[in-house]
C-alpha cells in the first residue's frame, strides 16, 4: 500500500551495472528486487538512470516490477516512462541527439581502427563492425561510414584499446559529453548533458522536491547525479573519485550496498543508519 504524501515521497535514483548487478548481466540478487518493492510500496519513485540503452533497461525494469515509473538510458539522452499497457511498455518522453558526423571524423582521423556504434533507441546499433553481445544491448548491423552518419544519434560509442588516451579530450573540444567507461571504451552523448539533467527534469514532471531526491550509483558516469542527489550513496567499490564526491559509501556489489542504502528509506537519519548497518552498530 502507498503510505506517503505525495509532497513527501522520495525519488529514488539507481544505476545498474555495478550498482543493483554484475556489468551487463540483469542478475540482480533477491534482497535488491524485494528492497525495490518496498521503496515503491512506500509510496516513493523509483528511477533507473543508466549508461545503457534502452534495450537493456528494459529486462531491468521488468524484473524489478518497475511499471508506470520512468527511466533515464544513454547517460540521460534517453527518458522514457514504462507502462506495460503500452504496445513497447514505454513511451519515450525525451530523446537527444548529436551530430555524428564530426565525431565519427575525428575519432577515425586519430585512432584509425577505433570500432564504432551508433545507437537507434528501442532496437541496438549500427556498427562499424560486430562488437561482442556482452558489450552493448540490443541488435547490430554492420553498415559503412556513410551510413553510421545519415542521422542523428543519443550516443556513440568509441572503442579502442587506447580509446580514452587518444580520443577523450579531443572529442570533447567538439562540445558534447564524453563519458571515459573504461581505457578503451568511450560513450559520446549531446552536449550539457548528463544523468542528472534528464534525472532533474524528471523530477519535476513528478514535483517531487529537490531535498526528497537519492542517487545510488559506481561510476565515473555517476558523479553528476552524486552532486545532483540531496542524499547521494557511491557502492563501496566505486573509485575514489566517485566515493569522495558521494554523500555516504555503502556495501559493495557483492556486500548489497544499494540494498542496504534502500531497507534504510525513507528517514531523516538514513545516512547514518546506513552507515550503521554496514558497520554492524545497527540493530
Amino acid at each position: 500500500m502507498n503510505t506517503t504524501a505525495k509532497n513527501e515521497r522520495l525519488l529514488v535514483a539507481l544505476d545498474i551495472d555495478g550498482t543493483l548487478c554484475p556489468d551487463g548481466t540483469t542478475d540482480i540478487p533477491d534482497v535488491t528486487r524485494q528492497s525495490v518493492a518496498d521503496v515503491v510500496a512506500a509510496g516513493h519513485v523509483v528511477v533507473l538512470a543508466t549508461g545503457r540503452s534502452l534495450v537493456g533497461v528494459l529486462p531491468v525494469a521488468k524484473a524489478l516490477g518497475l511499471d508506470g515509473s520512468w527511466a533515464v538510458a544513454s547517460n540521460g539522452a534517453v527518458t522514457v516512462r514504462l507502462d506495460r499497457t503500452w504496445p513497447c511498455g514505454y513511451r519515450v518522453e525525451s530523446c537527444q541527439t548529436l551530430d555524428v558526423v564530426p565525431v565519427l571524423h575525428l575519432a577515425r582521423r586519430l585512432c584509425p581502427g577505433v570500432r564504432v556504434a551508433v545507437e537507434e533507441v528501442g532496437w541496438g546499433y549500427h556498427a562499424s563492425e560486430l562488437f561482442d553481445p556482452g558489450e552493448v544491448n540490443g541488435r547490430q548491423i554492420v553498415v559503412s561510414d556513410d551510413d553510421l552518419t545519415a542521422e542523428p544519434a543519443p550516443r556513440v560509442i568509441l572503442s579502442a584499446p587506447n580509446a580514452a588516451a587518444l580520443l577523450l579530450e579531443p572529442v570533447r573540444s567538439l562540445g558534447v559529453t564524453v563519458n571515459p567507461a573504461s581505457a578503451s571504451w568511450l560513450d559520446v552523448t549531446p552536449p550539457g548533458l548528463s544523468k542528472a539533467s534528464s534525472l532533474d527534469t524528471v523530477r519535476q514532471r513528478l514535483a517531487v522536491a529537490p531535498e526528497h531526491t537519492v542517487f545510488v550509483g559506481d561510476g565515473v558516469n555517476d558523479l553528476e547525479a552524486m552532486v545532483w542527489a540531496a542524499r547521494s550513496f557511491a557502492m563501496g567499490h566505486a573509485p575514489m573519485l566517485v566515493q569522495d564526491t558521494a554523500n555516504h559509501v555503502t556495501g559493495t556489489l557483492a556486500e548489497h550496498g544499494a540494498a542496504t542504502v534502500l531497507r534504510n528509506l525513507p528517514a531523516e537519519d538514513a545516512p547514518t543508519r546506513v552507515a550503521q548497518a554496514m558497520t554492524g552498530a545497527g540493530s
